[in-house]
Parts: structure tokens; C-alpha cells; sequence
């Protein structure tokens, strides 16, 4: 298991945190998915080995966000 922090830009309110957890927490080997707002941060514990940080980069993207 891998733990990360990313910066997201794009995210503002309660709906904002509920897109980017459902979306990254529906992803296979994804364990824990934390949104700041305030820190304008999503912390997550995921295995890489099946799903690549590459993926939820992406998955946060198409939800609208910009990962930095």
C-alpha cells in the first residue's frame, strides 16, 4: 500500500468532496480517500500495483478537478 497527498485546485464545497471521494474510492485498491478543502488537498491510501496514481490523477480530472 502507497499513501499520497495531492493538490487539487477546483474544489469548493460539500458536493465537491462527495464527487472526488465517490469517484477515487470507487477505484479497485483504493482503501481511504480524504478531501480538504481548506488544504485544497486528497490524501489517499491506494495499491499501486492495481490502480497506478496515474488513474486517479485521471479520475480526478474527469471529475472536473485539476490535479496539480
Amino acid at each position: 500500500m502507497e499513501t499520497t497527498v495531492l493538490q487539487v485546485d477546483g474544489m469548493s464545497c460539500g458536493h465537491c468532496v462527495k464527487a472526488v471521494t465517490d469517484a477515487v474510492g470507487e477505484l479497485s485498491g483504493v482503501n481511504n480517500v480524504d478531501v480538504n478543502l481548506k488544504e485544497a488537498t486528497v490524501s489517499l491510501t491506494f495499491n499501486p500495483a492495481e490502480t497506478p496514481l496515474e488513474k486517479i490523477m485521471s479520475v480526478i480530472n474527469e471529475a472536473g478537478y485539476t490535479v496539480k
